[in-house]
Order: structure tokens, then sequence, then C-alpha cells
């Protein structure tokens, strides 16, 4: 990576005691599913919190908002939460650290029952729909006696139970059971944003800034280690803004916009990796990067994801001659993994020819009222799923590397907190498993709030504190930014995609390097710049990351070692200044302890 990389510890020039100052005990990056439910359990602790959003719609605009597939979670009494914790561990391909995915699998069942509770319309039977209780249920207080708590709990869970009774459960990819929940049929990521955000707006103490960009994180040093205090941000109208906060949690999604080909929304720029990056965190296990293997591909258009759900439904993957490839890559046909079917679906393009394979749902009775969303998408383009088979090729889906934290999203650094797909927690591994993204959200979301909100008065420095960002114009050569953004991604996908070898990857580090040179180099004043240093900054770790690791594992897959090898079984963590990455062996057991 180029030394630039290491050397802007901050984006732009300011100083802290000339710009309007706000004060927080706990500031939130993010309105995904991650954030919000973060800032709920700040604010139920009773602490003033902020939520930030770039967006000017953050219901709408947010990996969480465009979520098809559902939420993975034990409510079946044929279901266990060994079953699922196992189906995680397998596609985690050996990387998962086990005490996160158990705290994660049993901690599922509540939040689905809170979200129930709250309003969220999962879809449930015919036969046994019925309207959510208005309120949540208290938990006991905190002095009742042993024998009383037991009992409070055991109540607790038979109305979790009632609560939950009569949910439809949906079969997706690598699950080994029925255990998947979803909102007016492909639409649970809208559903439970609507649903988060209104309990948001129904408590006293919380803030949302709309428009409102996170341009750094604020250390009272440069150096790697300093604690976190907040954030300098940037709106439209207000400018730049101080926002000292107590506690920080970043909750700003992923990357995948480095990608040519993506599922994600135009905001997921890598934002809070970049940030974490340039304040001295950890980041870590940035090779691997999802790809989901079926979104709609038609010349010219975005590419729409056709949902997990679809093939969980019984729809069947078709080569251009017709042929079901699926059966012969893996025993569970189109419903392996997703990098086995996204590697399958590369495979077969690359012995058969075409630039797609076909989607064919055509058996599925009622494909419209499961799917809705995805019909009118599909109707839109003259497709009818009826009678036409729909052309997918895979794309950039889901960022599984992060800022690393353990399973209160606390980060290494003192003061900042990371949750959702930001972070690196080790619940996926090096593959992560359908629909166990929204879970983490909710799960580590609320662990990620209440650890937030117990931060201990002197963890970090009582605020303000005088900071001075000195960055001295460059006098070098400009490069168009469309340009940069436009060639990085298309780099990326080439080189650093579904398959990559060492020399490839090798490669685009040196073209990212030389973009770097002119970009990195330059102070912007606008969100559209800083995004671009941060996607090449996102762009490089992924890149460093995957070149280093020399072996193929979960989605990571390279051509020149297709095998897994034991010296690259752990997580390969990453900090300014450091050349090599620190190993940390994978965790097993079933107790939860801190990363950092």
């Amino acid at each position: 990576m180029h030394g630039l990389f290491d050397q802007r510890r901050y984006l732009i020039p300011f100083r802290s005691s000339l710009l309007p100052q706000i004060f927080t005990d706990v500031l939130v990056i993010g309105t995904g599913v991650a954030g919000l439910r973060a800032a709920i359990a700040a604010a139920q602790a009773g602490r003033e919190t902020i939520v930030l959003s770039k967006s000017d719609m953050p219901e709408a605009d947010s990996n969480t908002a465009w979520a098809q597939g559902g939420i993975a979670a034990v409510i079946s009494p044929e279901d266990s939460f060994d079953s699922h914790v196992e189906d995680t561990l397998i596609a985690g391909a050996g990387l998962c650290d086990e005490p996160v995915v158990r705290e994660v699998v049993r901690g599922a069942p509540g939040r689905m029952a809170e979200l129930a509770r709250w309003g969220m319309q999962f879809d449930r039977s015919r036969t046994t729909r019925h309207e959510a209780p208005p309120t949540p249920l208290s938990p006991p207080p905190a002095h009742t006696p042993s024998v009383g708590r037991q009992a409070g709990e055991n109540g607790r869970a038979d109305r979790d139970r009632s609560v939950l009774e009569g949910i439809e459960l949906g079969q997706e990819g690598a699950h080994s059971h029925p255990r998947i929940l979803h909102a007016h049929g492909d639409a649970t990521g809208k559903e439970l944003a609507r649903c988060l955000f209104a309990h948001v707006n129904d408590l006293p103490g919380v803030r949302i800034f709309s428009r409102c960009f996170a341009v750094d994180l604020i250390t009272p040093g440069n150096e790697p280690g300093s604690p976190v205090m907040g954030a300098i941000t940037y709106h439209p109208r207000y400018g730049l803004q101080m926002i000292w906060a107590k506690a920080t949690i970043l909750a700003c999604g992923g990357a995948g916009m480095v990608y040519r080909e993506t599922t994600n929304p135009r905001s997921a720029t890598a934002d809070g990796i970049a940030m974490a990056y340039r304040a001295g965190a950890d980041v870590a296990d940035l090779s691997f990067v999802q790809f989901h293997p079926t979104t709609l591909y038609l010349a010219g258009r975005p590419r729409s994801l056709i949902s997990e759900a679809v093939r969980g439904e019984g729809a069947f993957l078709l080569d251009q001659s017709g042929h079901r490839f699926m059966l012969n890559e893996h025993p569970m046909g189109e419903l392996a993994p997703r990098d086995v079917v996204s590697r399958a679906i590369v495979k077969r393009l690359a012995s058969h020819g075409g630039t797609h394979v076909h989607l064919d749902v055509r058996h599925i009775k009622d494909f419209s009222r499961r799917f809705p969303g995805i019909a009118e998408m599909l109707a839109s383009c003259d497709l009818d799923p009826s009678k036409d088979l729909i052309p997918v090729n895979p794309a950039a889906h889901y960022t599984i590397g992060g800022v690393w934290s353990d399973a209160d999203g606390r980060t290494s650094v003192p003061g900042l907190f990371a949750v959702g797909e930001t972070s690196c927690s080790g619940l996926h591994g090096a593959n992560r498993l359908a629909s166990n993204s929204l879970l983490e959200g909710l799960v580590l979301g609320e662990r990620a709030g209440k650890a937030a909100a117990g931060v201990q008065p002197g963890s970090v420095p009582p605020a303000p504190v005088p900071i001075v960002s000195d960055i001295r114009p460059s006098d070098q050569a400009e490069l168009d930014l469309s340009d940069v953004l436009s060639s990085l991604r298309s780099a990326m996908w080439r080189n650093a995609g579904i398959e990559r070898s060492g020399t490839r990857l090798h490669d685009v580090s040196d073209m990212i390097d030389f973009w770097a040179r002119y970009t990195l180099d330059k102070i912007f004043d606008t969100p559209e710049g800083w995004q671009v240093q941060n996607m090449l900054l996102g762009a490089a770790l992924m890149a460093r990351s995957a070149e280093w690791r020399c072996e193929s594992r979960g989605c990571h897959w390279r051509s020149d070692f297709s095998s897994p090898r034991d010296e690259f079984h752990a997580h390969d963590l990453w900090r300014r200044g450091r050349e090599e990455p620190e190993l940390v062996p994978v965790r097993t057991g079933s107790t939860a302890e801190a990363h950092a």
C-alpha cells in the first residue's frame, strides 16, 4: 500500500476550536439495523444518543432497507440452536468464532419476539394471522430473587412463543431447517427499517441527523490506540461540526460500491472501515467479500438482487443449454453456500460461454404473491416469471471483514464500537450464512448499545480537546474523480472478485496506489470526494489482505492456491503503520469473550 494511506490521519484540515461543538453520550454512525438497534439500547439505558445518516432518506438508503431475504432464527420446535450454530460454522469454512456464533443464535428468538411486539409485520400463515401486542414486555426488576427471576424468564419465554406463533418459516441456502422469517414476502429489510425507525422516533433522548456525513473519527493524538472521542461531520446546511461523544458506534455498512457489479446501495462506500483504520483501530479479514449468485443481469441496467429465498422456494439454475448444472456441483444443489454457487456460475460461463445463466421459477406457484417486489421489478423489465427464464449473474453483496470487534462491539481502540457489516465480530468466518446479517445487527447491535451506554467516566478524555489537522494543498496533477471511481470499481471486479490470483491482486494494488498518489493527497470539500478517498483505502486494504492470504477458503478463492492451508487458519488483523498482519487464532467454545 502506498505510504499516503498510513500518513493521512484526517481527510480535511481543521481546527477543532473554530468549529461548532455538539456533545452527546453516545454517537451512532449509520441508520441500518445495527445502528438503529444500538441506538435503541443506548437510549433505553438513559443515554443521550445522536444517530447520523449521510442520506436524506435514511429509512430507505441502507443495505438493511434493501434486504429482500429474511432473518434466521430458531423458533420452530423441530429446529435447534445447535443446528443453526452448525450451519453457520460450516458456511464459515473454519473461521467462525464459535462463542460469538452461539451468542447470536441464542439471542435470535428474543429479538424476533421483540420485533413482533414492536409491530413488525412478519409473514404468517393465513389461519394464524393476528395483530402484535402494541408494547414490549418489561424485564423483571434487577433485584428479583433467582427463583422469581427464573419464573420471570419462563414467563417471557411463553409470551415470546405466543407472539411468534404462526410465523411462516422459509428455507434458504446452506440452512438445514426452515428458519427464515420474512415480511411482505421479499421486503423484510424495508419492513424492519420501518419498524425500527418507528420505535426510535418514540424514544426520548434520540436525535437523528440526516444528510450528515461523518468525515473522520476524532482522537486526541494521531498515534494508533488513541481513544475515539466522536467525529467531525459535514452537513450541507451547517457545514463542519465537531460531535463529541463518550462512546462512538460505527454502524455504517459495508464496501460493496468498490466493485463494478454490486447489489448494494450507493451509500456502501467503505466509510466505516476507512475511518476506523485512519483512527488506528484494527481491521480484520478483509479478503472475505461475499458475492451473491443471483442478481438480474440485463445489459446497461444496474444489478438487482434476486433473493436467496427464491432458490429456497425451489428455483433452478440453468446454463445456456438449459442444463441444471448445480446438481453436479454440490449435494445441496442450488441451496449450496453462496460462494459455491457463485463459483459454479463463473466456471459454467467460462466453459460454456455467455454473460449469464438463468434462474427458472416457472414452476413456483403463486410466485408474485410470495415475492411481490421481485415480480414487480421483473415486470418493469418485461419479464414474466411464470413464462420467462430470468438472466442472472453474481455480484458483490456483503463485506464479511471489517473493524475488529467483540460480541459487545468493542474495538481495539477505547471509546470506539463497531457493529453490523462495518464490523468483523467473527460471526461469519470466511463466508456468511444466508439471513444471518440482519440477525447480527439485531443481536449484537443491542449488545453494543448497552456496552456503549455503560462506558465509564475516564475511559476517554473529557471533551473538548484541541485538535489541529494541518494539511497542505497539493501541487501534483489532478485526476477526474469520476474516472478514478469507475476505474477502481472495474479493476476490483476483474482482479479482486470471485476468482483471484497473486499476480492480479498485486497488479490491482499497484493501480490503487497510482490513483491514491493523485487523489489521496487532495483536499475535497464535499462527500463525493471523501467517499472516493474512503473507497480507495477500503479497496487497498481488501486487496492487501487477499494477496496475503495465500489459500482458498470460503468466499476467498485463489486460482494459485486452490485449497485451505493450516497456516492461514486465523484472523488477519491490520493496523495503520503496520506492514504485516497480526494473526489471531479462531476461538472455539461457548463463552463469548472480548477480542480486543
